[in-house]
């Protein structure tokens, strides 16, 4: 016996809303349209920060070692400073004692004019010359001071600068740290770049589940096509056919392969005349859409399924590729910091060192000299003082001879007067005896 109208047209009202899988096709178009747009971003993306990585690792090895030379210039500077100040502050303490012990040292009252008031042996130094010369160092000095000041303050900017491009290198860090965990390559390590070896594959897959997905919506196509021939050669259904298809979606592309335009290929199949068929085509018709309609929800479920399977590749390969984006943008800011650095301010901390080294190198000749001309100071001072060491065993020891010699000329007397006593006596006995 024939199946009854109603049947036939249950099975066609099914094989309509199969239909609505034709938005998921439309949906799987739009996943490999976006899959291949990320893929292309990813390996420009990619491209650039390893370009830009390269460079800027050379340039960060530049920079710190442009630092290190700057602190080196500092530090020698600041240790050659201060042995020099030590040299200074024991040179000009050994002269202020010399200068003590001048101003100790009073002239003894023999050998200045009667009456005059006491002086010491600093009453006859002048001391201007001192006084210069400390004012001279004092001007090198302060240059140096000042000198390092700025060079501290330069140094202290420089670090500045390199904090803020430690921070951009810190997000850089985290961002490939992300991405090595959110990888499952064992190899993955914080200073690599996630591969997008995964990512083609992932577009082909995609690709073939648009295209199979296609496939099926073309076989609930044509089993909705059979259900509108069998309803329209059963008797009573061509109305219930036109009533039920009125309403069909359009058509859609997908990877290249068109699927038939459902709503033109259905006015079509409405309006066509129907062909003379016999009752045995008709019941084997009818058997093929039977053992379809079985299948049509089947169908429809692989289509939802592969839909699903879709969606999360392509949230994988968009998550990829947002990795890759925020790893370029890290890159990005620590390269600006760079570049703002090294054309704004880099030449200006290099200059501050080339200037101290250069004031630093004067004034350290002009320090020297005058620690040569305290040095000579000390021994003029040293030497005054060892004249009037001398001068008084020079007056003792003359005193000792003037006392040797007055004893002398004492014991001479003596024996003058004796002899001429004697002779004196000689002179009156003779006198007395002789006449």
């Amino acid at each position: 016996a024939l199946p009854q109208l109603d049947s036939l047209i249950s099975h066609l009202v099914a094989a309509k809303r199969s239909l609505s899988s034709i938005n998921h096709v439309w949906r799987a178009n739009e996943i490999v349209t976006s899959a291949r747009s990320a893929l292309e971003e990813s390996v420009v993306i990619s491209a650039r920060t390893g370009f830009l990585r390269r460079g800027l690792n050379n340039q960060l090895r530049l920079l710190y070692s442009v630092r290190s030379e700057v602190e080196e210039v500092s530090l020698r500077g600041r240790s050659e400073f201060a042995s020099v100040l030590k040299s200074l502050d024991t040179a000009d303490a050994r002269l202020r004692k010399t200068l003590d012990s001048l101003r100790d040292t009073i002239v003894h009252a023999s050998f200045r004019p009667e009456g005059e008031e006491p002086r010491s042996l600093h009453d006859f130094v002048d001391e201007r010359g001192v006084e210069e010369l400390r004012a001279a160092l004092k001007s090198s000095i302060d240059r140096t001071n000042e000198a390092q000041a700025e060079l501290d303050t330069s140094n202290s900017a420089f670090d500045d600068e390199l904090q803020s491009i430690k921070q951009a290198l810190g997000n850089y860090r985290e961002a490939t740290k992300l991405a090595s965990s959110s990888s499952s390559s064992s190899s993955a390590s914080n200073s690599s770049l996630p591969s997008l070896s995964s990512m083609p594959p992932m577009l082909q897959s995609l690709e073939m589940h648009a295209q199979e997905m296609a496939n099926l919506l073309e076989s609930l196509v044509q089993h909705f096509d059979l259900c509108v021939t069998a309803v329209k050669h059963t008797e009573g259904g061509g109305a219930a056919a036109r009533s039920i298809t009125g309403d069909m979606p359009a058509a859609v592309t997908v990877s290249g392969r068109g699927v038939p335009n459902i709503e033109q290929g259905i006015h079509d199949n409405l309006n066509a005349p129907l062909d003379p068929l016999s009752e045995s085509d008709y019941q084997e018709m009818v058997n093929v859409l039977i053992k379809d309609a079985a299948e049509a929800e089947d169908v429809v479920m692989e289509i939802q399924d592969r839909i699903g399977d879709m969606e999360s590749i392509l949230e994988n390969i968009s998550s990829q590729r947002d990795v890759l984006l925020s790893i370029y943008n890290a890159t990005i800011g620590v390269f600006r910091h760079l570049s703002s650095l090294a054309t704004a301010r880099l030449p200006g901390y290099i200059a501050q060192a080339h200037s101290f080294t250069r004031v630093w190198g004067e004034e350290h000749d002009r320090i020297n000299g005058g620690l040569a001309d305290l040095s000579d100071l000390n021994t003029l001072y040293d030497g005054f003082l060892e004249a009037y060491d001398g001068l008084i065993l020079e007056v003792a020891r003359r005193r000792h001879v003037r006392q040797r010699v007055e004893k002398v000329l004492r014991e001479t007397k003596h024996k003058l007067d004796l002899l001429y006593e004697e002779d004196v006596n000689a002179r009156e006995t003779f006198r007395v005896e002789q006449g």
